[in-house]
Order: structure tokens, then C-alpha cells, then sequence
């Protein structure tokens, strides 16, 4: 769903493409060496950013298992491809002050709920894939197809990338040895204080980012002009982005293609998939597929700045009230946006039934929350903390159309299926004409056509309508605006042929099971029956789901501003209730059980796991998910419903998977639990952070002097040394250290012989428990020059042209075209 707003935010968002130099931005190879370029002079993108901040597993992801490239032979490929992207990143963001890396560590247990849900499902599909592999490869053979030959290789479960296994923890190896390398050998670096928040410090990588801003933020010297650049691939980075308030904060992330072509699992060409796949030869084999070529998938990845200085321009002018009966403040305003974001779906609560992000919910609680302002009496949220009297208003008065929404719902879909229809017809009737006839002007016509008198057309309008159609339809076959065909000098069809798509297969797919039908009379009873098991008359039970969802948006909501508010708390139930079942909901309490800790990290992958992932646990302890006669055998189904909820892909539906009970599972490894080595013990342990400088970092000898003394205390880091960072340091016994060799757990690297950085345990700033960070401008902090043309303008400007700002850079002069460029271009 935060996808779908991300796609949005694009539309209207001043993005800047991410601009590469030749000669400055890329690596070179000289006589077959690859130099790095160098990092220390001036960003190319007209900026200089102080702190990058890397969301670890957004790279990790796309670097082990990518989808539109070969994927690595091993592991040790992994690792450098890992480094050679965040070589890539640095080098377009070249940060100044800070780099830090977040690695997913043990998450809350809200959040696991939904890793366990992806991992069963990642285990699932991986079955069936293979199963439907093999159906078709048989059948694609019994017809004479020709397929390539299948490779027997080991599959890479990606389900390793998860706290606790031993991928992880040698990728935490590899990445200090990363940073060992780059501070010795890259000019970039030399100032750079880096910190390492590998996969045994509890929290989402996101998460600990997040933390690690405000903790600093709450600091006397802390720069509130600090400029950030976080990189990441979840669209949720823009909400907690807005939710620092700070006025500098830049996202980078790949640039985002809708629609991309994936080669098939069999043949390896465009244009269809496994079940469609017909065995037609490549134009050679062993060479990449020309489609592959013209799609762009052997390209290399472009990113884009998606700057929230202009989102909250933005949002300023959508949310600025008149005649307020309290005073308006932008930044309570954007933190009330953010938490209605969460009404239409978000990582730990599913979204409520008649707030789709598609159907524009969003804007109808903008404007709901517009017309209830005068008796709502003030803003919904104050720093991570929720007013529930007023939310109640903004959901009775969703409730209020609630019905209006399923009718039109319903309508839209119909009307969509309708669409469909008609354009299936329109490309049969494409498709059966012989490609060989001429289009256009030089197209034949039917007898009786030509001549003084042609057959007149009884309705133009609507031929006009379909002629159009049909033209447009023809354009959108391929990027050329013709069919896929393609023949060779003899005049036959190509080996590539004509890729079957699904769609228009067939004048109608068969529609998902509705039980539900929200759009008919008796839609809240039919819900609660089939989704909960009880009666609409149960309204103690109805009043329970509303509490639990209403302390899950405080959770939220606290988790965004606050940090985790409770390690041990979840969403307990599959679905949301209705907007209009929220009655009576300010005595909800929304307090949560204080000094709760996170799971251990093997703890967590018997949470999450399923039992085909078994092989990354311990060997007695994966027994627990696949011995019939184990006390917790049912947390571990081989096979799981997915009710599709009104959607019409699995992968969109609900998988129906028992929660945990943390207490059984406690006990049962409680049993296992001196079963354990000592390596195993230590993956179980929860880390530290790492921070590493180098020689010419102004903290590395007051580090080294704590070396030389061997304190066993923590010290605190002299903000004026860093860069006003503080924290608590302590020495780590494998420490990097001036004059003692980096080695490389990469045979394809080498060592660091001659090493001269150094790194030391780092520990956030503490506070206590109850202590509030304040969502708020800083004192001090400048906003960036604005973007959207102001509203007086035209009254106060003399007539002169407004010139917006469409750059980092703000004095970069536009480029204007004339009349008669524009019409050569």
C-alpha cells in the first residue's frame, strides 16, 4: 500500500534524477584494474550531504536474489555485489559527516507477524513454482518446444536474510572489513565517521536509523541544519522522514518502473510466463535475448532524490485551514496526515475495508478531516501520541459513507470488467488480421467503399470512439507501436514468435469467491461471520477487535516518533473492523507494558520461520517445526489458506496463519536450549553498534587513547570531536586497530595489510523511559528555498515571471525555450 503512495508522490513531488558524470561518477579500469573514483571532491549534484543513512536490506535483497539480472554463483559474488552498490551510492551521495548502516535486527513482535507471513508464503510459492516448472517443461515437451536445458543448481533461500543464521552473521564480517578497506584506501572516507548496525542489534534497520536521528536531534549540539540522504526501497521512509521534522532530508532510492517485463523461468524471454510458456527458441542459444536488450534489464540501475522539502510544501498548502478556532500549525498538520496514512494500510495492521489507497482514501480523510476541524477542537496527534476523542469523529463520519463506498466500489469494478471487455474484442479483432496488410493510408477497403458514394456510418461518434481504441490498443502491443511479430529475410516468423499473454486468452477469467458482497444489503453481519466466526450481535467481541486496532494505531504511532513502545505487543486478528464499529473508543487503553525486551535471534527465526527453512536453525531445534510429536507442531502448517479478501491475486489475499504463542514457544526451547555451541550461542546473542574512523578523523587518537587504557567503562563521545554526535563508547575485543591487519573474508579480496583505522562499540544516547521527543522544528533550522509558486504572486510580483527552484542547487540558472524552440522540439 506505501508503494502505492510512493508511486504518487512522484507525480507531484519535485524528484531530481540522480545526476552520473562519466568522468566523475563511475569507476574506471585501467589496464584492467578497477580504480575507484574520487569521492572527496565536490558532488556533481550541485549538494553536499552530511549524514547518508543505508536501509542494509533494501541492498541486500536485490544484491543476493535480483530479478532482472543473473543472480550471483555464490557467496562470496554476494558480498562484492553488495559492496559494489554501496560503492555506487556513495559515490553519488559522497556524504561529508556519517555513514551509517542498518541491518534488520530482531523486530518487534507486531512486525514479525507479517515476516512470518511473507516467509510461509516465500515457501509456498517457491514449492509451487517448481511444481508448475516441472508441469509445464513436460508439457512444453510432449508438444516438440524447445526448452533450455535446466540447470541443477542449489536455490538460494532468501529466507537466510533474517536475524540469527549464519549468512548473516558472515555478512556482518564482511561489511566490517568493508568499512576497514574503504577508510584506508578511499579519499572520500578520510573524514567519515561510520557506524555499523549489523543484524544482532535488535530493531528494523529503518527503525534504528530513525532512533539514531531523534536521540541526536534531542542533543544541545546537535547542527539542526544537519542535511540527511536516507537510502531505501520502502515507501514508508517518507512518512518517517516527515516524522523527523527535520528541513534537510533527502531520499534516495532506485528509480521506480511500473510495469517491467521479467523473463521467463523456463526459456528466459519476455512477453509471458511459466504457465504461458510455449518452448520457442531464442535467436541463439546462449546469447541474451534481444527483447532482454530492448527492455532495458541488462541496463544499470538509475536512482532517484525524492526531496520531502516539496512534499511538505505541499502538504502545507492541502492542509492550511482558515478560521481555525486554534492556532495552525504546519507541523502538526503533517503529523496528523501521516497517521491517517495508516488507516488505509501499513507494516503492522491491516488496512480498514472501505479505505483503499486506489478508491483515493487518503484525500476523502483530508477532507473529512477538514470538515470535522471546528468539532474535532484541535490537531489528532502530538509527538507519537493520539487523541482518540477527535479520531473518533474523523471514523464516525467514514462511517457515515461507508455503504456509499462499497455501492461505488462495486460500480467502478464493474465498469473496469466492462473495459476490459471491449478492449479484449477490440485487440481479437487486431490480432486475426494478417500482419502483412497495410495499415493507415495504403490500408485496403471493402468492396463497395470507394466511389462517389461510401456507406454511410450510422452512429460517428461512437465509430470515432473505437477507432481510436483500436489505434491506441495497437500502439501499446510494443514499444514500437506494432505487434511483437517479427520476421527474418525469408519472411517467416522469428524464433522469438509471438508471446501468448494471458489476457487475451480468453473473453473472461474467472472472478475470486465473494462471500462477502459488501455492496449488498447485510454486508457487516456476512464480514463478521466469515472473517471472525461470530455474530453481528456480539458486541462485546466487536468492541474487542475495534481496542486492539485502536492500540495498534497508538503502537504505530508511537513506533514512528517515539521508538517501540513494546517488543511483545501485535495486532492479534486477521482483519480490521469497520469504520462505523469505531464507537466509544476514547476509554481505550493505550498504555503499553513497560521494559519489555526483543526476542533472542534464534528466537525470532522459530517465530518467523517455516518448517521448510528449517536448515538455518540448529538441528534440534528445527525437530520442534517438523516432528509430529512436538509441543508446538502446530505453529508450523505444511499448508496454509489464503483468503483472497476481494482481490483477485493470492499474493494479495490474507494468509491464514496461527499466531504464536510466546509462551509455548519459550517453553519448548527451553529444552533445546543447552543444545546449543558456542558459535550458535553467540548468533544468539544481541550486539552492538560499531563505529569506525579513520587516521584523519579528529576521534581517532581519543580512541586509541581508550585502547591504551583499557577502560572497562563507557565513555562519552566528545560531540566537538565528531561532528556533534553523541553517545557512549566502549572497546570491543575484535576491534579494528592501527597496525593490525584487516583480513578479507572474501578470497576475491585482500587484505588490508597496512591498516590505520580504527573501531569501537557505540551506544545511542539513553533517556529515560517516559521522556518525550518533541516532533518540532528546531531552533535554528532553516527551510530550504521554496519550490511551489507562491499563492500571491500575481498580485505582488509586478507582473514578473515566477522562476521555481527545481534544484538542489538554487541559484542554478533555468533554461527558457522560445516560441520557435519549442516548436522544434
Amino acid at each position: 500500500v506505501l508503494d502505492f503512495i510512493l508511486q504518487c508522490f512522484m507525480m507531484i513531488v519535485v524528484i531530481e534524477h540522480v545526476k552520473v558524470l562519466p568522468a566523475e561518477c563511475r569507476s574506471k579500469e585501467v589496464v584492467g584494474v578497477k580504480v575507484q573514483n574520487d569521492t572527496s571532491k565536490p558532488n556533481p549534484n550541485e549538494v553536499e550531504f552530511d549524514n547518508l543513512y543505508l536501509d542494509m536490506n533494501g541492498i541486500i535483497h536485490p544484491c543476493t536474489h535480483p530479478e532482472d539480472k543473473p543472480a550471483p554463483k555464490n557467496e562470496d559474488e554476494m558480498m562484492v555485489a553488495i559492496f559494489e552498490y554501496i560503492d555506487r551510492l556513495f559515490n553519488i551521495v559522497r556524504p561529508r559527516r556519517l555513514l551509517y548502516m542498518a541491518i534488520d535486527g530482531v523486530a518487534p513482535r507486531a512486525k514479525m507477524n507479517q515476516q512470518r507471513s511473507r516467509r510461509f508464503r516465500a515457501s509456498k510459492e517457491g514449492v509451487e513454482l517448481v511444481e508448475e516448472k516441472r508441469r509445464v517443461r513436460e508439457e512444453v515437451k510432449s508438444k516438440g518446444g524447445y526448452l533450455p536445458p535446466e540447470e541443477i543448481k542449489e536455490r538460494f533461500d532468501s529466507n537466510c536474510i533474517t536475524p540469527g543464521t549464519e549468512f548473516m552473521d558472515n555478512l556482518a564480517k564482511c561489511l566490517r572489513y568493508y568499512v576497514g578497506d574503504r577508510l584506508n584506501n578511499d579519499p572520500g572516507w578520510k573524514n567519515l565517521a561510520v557506524i555499523l548496525s549489523d543484524a544482532s542489534v535488535p530493531g528494523e534497520g529503518e527503525h534504528k536509523i530513525m532512533d539514531f536521528i531523534r536521540r541526536q536531534r534531542a542533543q544541545p549540539n546537535h547542527d539542526p541544519n544537519t542535511h540527511h540522504c536516507l537510502c531505501g526501497a520502502d515507501a514508508d521512509l517518507i512518512m518517517l522522514g516527515l516524522a523527523t521534522h527535520e528541513p534537510n532530508f533527502t531520499i534516495i532510492r532506485e528509480e521506480f518502473k511500473p510495469n517491467q517485463p521479467k523473463p521467463c523461468g523456463l526459456c528466459g524471454q519476455l512477453g509471458h510466463e511459466v504457465k504461458d510458456c510455449q518452448g520457442l527458441p531464442r535467436e541463439k542459444p546462449g546469447e541474451v535475448s534481444k527483447q532482454v536488450v530492448s527492455s532495458g534489464l541488462v541496463c544499470e540501475q538509475e536512482f532517484i532524490f525524492i526531496r520531502l522539502s516539496v512534499l511538505r510544501e505541499y502538504l502545507e498548502r492541502e492542509l492550511t485551514m482558515a478560521s481555525l478556532p486554534f492556532p495552525f500549525e504546519v507541523e502538526r498538520s503533517i503529523d496528523d496526515w501521516v497517521f491517517m496514512c495508516f488507516f488505509v494500510g501499513n507494516d503492522f495492521l491491516p488496512h480498514l475495508p472501505s479505505l483503499e489507497i486506489r478508491e483515493g482514501a487518503i484525500d476523502r480523510l483530508v477532507g473529512i478531516y477538514k470538515n470535522v476541524v471546528h468539532k474535532t477542537g484541535g490537531y489528532l496527534t502530538d509527538s507519537g501520541y493520539v487523541n482518540l476523542n477527535r479520531v473518533q469523529m474523523i471514523m464516525q463520519a467514514v462511517g457515515e459513507v461507508e455503504d456509499n463506498i462499497f455501492k461505488k466500489r462495486k460500480e467502478d469494478d464493474e465498469n473496469f470488467k466492462r473495459r476490459q471487455k471491449e478492449k479484449r474484442k477490440r485487440m481479437k479483432r487486431v490480432n486475426e488480421r494478417p500482419a502483412f496488410i497495410p495499415t493507415g493510408q495504403f490500408a485496403p477497403q471493402a468492396l463497395g467503399r470507394r466511389g462517389s458514394n461510401p456507406q454511410a456510418i450510422q452512429n460517428p461518434r461512437q465509430a470515432a470512439y473505437e477507432m481510436r481504441m483500436q489505434a491506441r490498443d495497437q500502439q501499446n502491443m510494443s514499444p514500437s507501436g506494432s505487434r511483437d511479430t517479427s520476421f527474418t529475410s525469408d519472411g517467416s516468423p522469428s524464433p522469438g514468435g509471438i508471446k501468448r499473454k494471458a489476457e487475451n486468452d480468453s473473453d473472461s477469467e474467472p472472478e475470486p469467491e465473494d462471500n462477502i458482497r459488501l455492496w449488498e444489503e447485510g454486508w457487516k453481519q456476512r464480514y463478521y461471520k466469515n472473517k471472525f466466526d461470530v455474530d453481528i450481535s456480539d458486541e462485546k467481541f466487536r468492541h474487542k477487535v475495534v481496542q486492539s486496532y485502536v492500540e495498534g494505531l497508538c503502537w504505530v504511532l508511537r513506533y514512528y516518533y517515539q521508538g517501540c513502545a513494546s517488543w511483545k505487543w501485535f495486532y492479534p486478528f486477521h482483519y480490521a473492523p469497520f469504520a462505523s464499529d469505531f464507537m466509544d473508543i476514547a476509554d481505550c487503553p493505550t498504555d503499553f507494558e513497560k521494559s519489555t525486551k526483543p526476542f533472542k535471534p534464534l528466537e525470532q527465526l522459530m517465530g518467523v520461520f517455516p518448517a521448510a527453512s528449517g536448515n538455518f536453525l540448529p538441528e534440534t531445534w528445527r525437530k520442534l517445526m517438523s516432528d509430529p510429536d512436538s509441543s508446538i507442531i502446530d505453529f508450523y502448517p505444511d499448508d496454509f489458506a489464503i483468503d483472497l479478501n476481494g482481490k483477485k491475486y493470492a499474493w494479495q489475499g490474507v494468509a491464514l496463519l496461527p499466531f504464536v504463542d510466546e509462551r509455548r514457544l519459550r517453553a519448548a526451547l527451553e529444552e533445546v536450549y543447552p543444545d546449543l555451541t558456542l558459535d550458535e550461542t553467540k548468533r544468539n546473542s544481541l550486539g552492538n553498534d560499531l563505529l569506525a574512523v579513520g587516521k584523519a578523523h579528529p576521534l581517532c587518537d581519543f580512541v586509541l587513547e581508550l585502547y591504551k587504557t583499557n577502560t572497562e567503562e563507557a565513555i562519552d563521545v566528545p560531540p566537538e570531536l565528531c561532528h556533534g554526535i553523541k553517545g557512549k563508547l566502549t572497546l570491543e575485543e575484535d576491534a579494528i586497530l592501527p597496525g593490525r591487519a584487516v583480513p578479507s573474508p572474501v578470497p576475491l579480496l585482500r587484505d588490508v595489510t597496512y591498516n590505520t583505522a580504527i573501531s569501537i562499540r557505540f551506544k545511542d544516547p539513553q533517556f529515560q523511559e517516559d521522556f518525550i521527543f518533541k516532533a518540532v522544528f528546531l531552533p535554528g533550522a532553516r527551510k530550504p528555498p521554496p519550490v511551489l509558486k507562491p499563492g500571491d504572486w500575481e498580485r505582488s510580483s509586478n507582473g514578473q515571471r515566477w522562476n521555481p527552484k527545481l534544484n538542489f542547487n538554487p541559484n542554478r540558472q533555468q533554461v527558457h525555450l522560445d516560441p520557435s524552440a519549442f516548436r522544434t522540439l
